[in-house]
């Protein structure tokens, strides 16, 4: 099980760190992704970590956000820097071998 928290609204240039925690699941054997589904109801992977560490971001979201993850906690974040309305959405952490994902965390930036 995955549950994402830290979503909220925020006004342009703002942070937000998102969390996902994993049960059931011991998180640094898997890949993992933040997607992120948009009000036009477009499915994007943010970005990714590996079991090896080495992270992924898609080019609208480099130099702003951050992906990391405490395996002592099970957790898996996103730091979000310098939002912008373009990133509203409800972002959902998954597993990237089997698409688990979580209930997902609504950001909201005006």
């Amino acid at each position: 099980q995955l549950v994402e928290s830290g979503g909220g609204s925020v006004q342009a240039g703002g942070s937000l760190r998102l969390s996902c925690v994993a049960s059931g699941l011991t998180f640094d054997t898997v890949d993992k992704g933040w997607y992120r589904q948009t009000p036009k109801n477009e499915c994007i992977r943010v970005s990714s970590i590996g079991t090896d560490g080495d992270t992924w971001y898609d080019d609208s979201v480099k130099g702003r956000f951050t992906i990391s993850q405490d395996n002592a906690k099970n957790t898996v974040y996103l730091q979000m820097n310098n939002v912008k309305p373009e990133d509203t959405a409800v972002y959902y952490c998954v597993v990237v071998v089997n698409g688990a994902r979580g209930q997902g965390t609504q950001v909201t930036v005006s």
